[in-house]
């Protein structure tokens, strides 16, 4: 296990601070004075930044960095923090690092040996799903879905079976088509749509994804969601695991190939189906 040393102020060191999702009342007085101290702070959209720190009257300099310019921005913060300047790293709204490319930065100071201090503070997945009416002792966060049809089918078949409580990202544009093929994947089971969460137009749907599919025909569309999925019932799982057992194991992996997987991930999902080693099933496959 690495250990993070203390640290005196004097030492360079990278904090992450949450920033509001949509209300600027929900960032924290810490945040601010953090963004006050430091010497720099590294925002994914300076743009949007300038809006924040003129708010809450900040001065310090901004930097760019994001996705586009990671590795060269990041070598240029790292080298900054080891000549003892304090860096804050923003994304536009939310924890940085939680899809966006402040993890990387993250793991960087961490190998150089660079401390890292994260503060508490808005996040929209988690505000969705506690808001949601759905189990939050076991959940996972799956962020964006894939953009491409045959990705996406991919993942979300790897989901089907999975228990606990899933949060999603999704953009306006994506949500209807997202929620067909959670509907396809999942069948009909509990979700929540959360649109704009702390923002003046906040919204709210909870139902079932038959009618979450349905309300995308005639609700509003705009702006960023996040959706929180109910997980696989013990009665679904059972019927999962039952419904391929008349199957050969060949058919077995045809199926999953006629719904979207590559053979090498059908094969992957028959060996978990059956408690099988994954070779056993290819071999078998191969020899059909």
């Amino acid at each position: 296990m690495k250990e993070q040393k203390s640290f005196q102020h004097t030492d360079g060191c990278l904090y992450l601070v949450p920033t509001p999702i949509g209300n600027l009342e929900d960032m924290t007085f810490r945040g601010i004075r953090i963004l006050k101290e430091a010497d720099l702070i590294a925002a994914e959209d300076t743009r949007q930044t300038r809006k924040l720190t003129a708010h809450f009257d900040i001065h310090t300099p901004l930097v760019s960095y994001h996705e586009h310019n990671q590795k060269q921005a990041g070598a240029d913060l790292l080298a900054e923090m080891e000549k003892g300047k304090t860096i804050a790293l923003v994304s536009d709204a939310g924890m940085p690092g939680i899809s966006d490319p402040g993890e990387a930065l993250a793991k960087l100071c961490i190998d150089a040996g660079i401390p890292v201090v994260a503060l508490p503070g808005a996040n929209a997945a988690l505000t969705a799903l506690v808001a949601s009416g759905l189990p939050a002792k076991q959940f996972a966060f799956h962020g964006f879905l894939p953009r491409v049809k045959k990705d996406r089918k991919e993942a979300l078949a790897r989901l089907a079976t999975a228990n606990e409580t899933m949060l999603f990202y999704e953009a306006p544009h994506r949500l209807s088509q997202t929620l067909a093929a959670m509907y396809e994947a999942f069948g009909d089971r509990e979700i929540a749509i959360g649109r704009e969460l702390t923002k003046k137009f906040e919204e709210y749907q909870r139902g079932l994804l038959s009618e979450a599919v349905a309300w995308t025909e005639t609700g509003t569309i705009k702006g960023e969601f996040c959706l929180v999925v109910e997980g696989a019932s013990q009665q679904a799982n059972e019927e999962q695991e039952q419904w391929w057992a008349p199957l050969s194991e060949a058919a077995h992996v045809d199926h999953y190939i006629a719904i979207g997987l590559s053979q090498k991930d059908a094969i992957k999902q028959v060996a978990v189906d059956r408690g099988v080693p994954k070779r056993q099933i290819y071999q078998t496959y191969h020899q059909h």
